[in-house]
């Protein structure tokens, strides 16, 4: 068996502004700079065998801090990356609607399968996710891996282990710097735990623990 502790990046200031970021790119904010630095010392109390980064630069810059408290190495793979959101990209989600209004309309109705224009689908987002975390997984058949990613690559495992349909996830909160711990044994995979942020210290830290579900690959 193999455990997961996924982590989304610090706060960015394109999240601040409402902005779809993709695979373009906003750097942390001071709040996001001090989120990574509390995830770093939760981090650097425990064991683990492993970091993996998405390459994308706010999810790389939370990976550094973390590695600096480890005193690790850091190693980089495009397939962690955020869904490419092709022409939404660097806008806010009413610039979306003015600018792209059939785009926007098809993202809603079509689902999981649609590819923005010069983007990705929800569907390929996932599958590359998957593909490298089982390679990981495989890799490290016994390990603890720490892995630094992002809230729509989360969504997307959460939905694809519990079995919920598309979208299901944005009914639960995918916090900055959030503590996400997911095993994938033989027979599949299995949430552990879900928005743990107890290491950010504020008032409104939630742990949502789900009973073990395996599901097939």
């Amino acid at each position: 068996m193999t455990r997961f502790i996924l982590v989304r990046h610090g706060e960015t200031e394109w999240n601040v502004e409402g902005r779809e970021m993709g695979h373009l790119d906003s750097p942390l904010t001071p709040l996001g700079v001090s989120q990574a630095r509390r995830l770093a010392g939760r981090l650097a109390a425990i064991h683990f065998d492993a970091l993996y980064s998405s390459d994308l630069g706010r999810a790389a810059e939370t990976a550094r801090i973390a590695a600096d408290a480890c005193k690790c190495e850091i190693a980089f793979d495009p397939r962690l990356r955020e869904r490419n959101m092709g022409i939404f990209e660097g806008l806010t989600r009413s610039e979306m609607e003015s600018r792209f209004p059939e785009e926007r309309a098809a993202y809603r109705q079509k689902g999981p399968s649609y590819v923005i224009p010069r983007g990705e689908s929800a569907d390929q987002r996932v599958g590359r996710a998957l593909q490298c975390l089982d390679e990981l997984a495989a890799r490290h058949p016994s390990g603890t891996l720490v892995v630094v990613t992002h809230g729509g690559i989360l969504m997307g495992l959460f939905e694809f282990v519990l079995g919920l349909p598309f979208g299901s996830a944005n009914r639960y909160v995918r916090a900055n710097c959030s503590w996400n711990v997911f095993l994938r044994e033989p027979k599949g995979w299995i949430l552990e735990t879900w928005g743990d942020v107890s290491h950010l210290e504020t008032r409104d830290a939630a742990v949502v623990r789900v009973p073990p579900t395996i599901l097939k690959p």
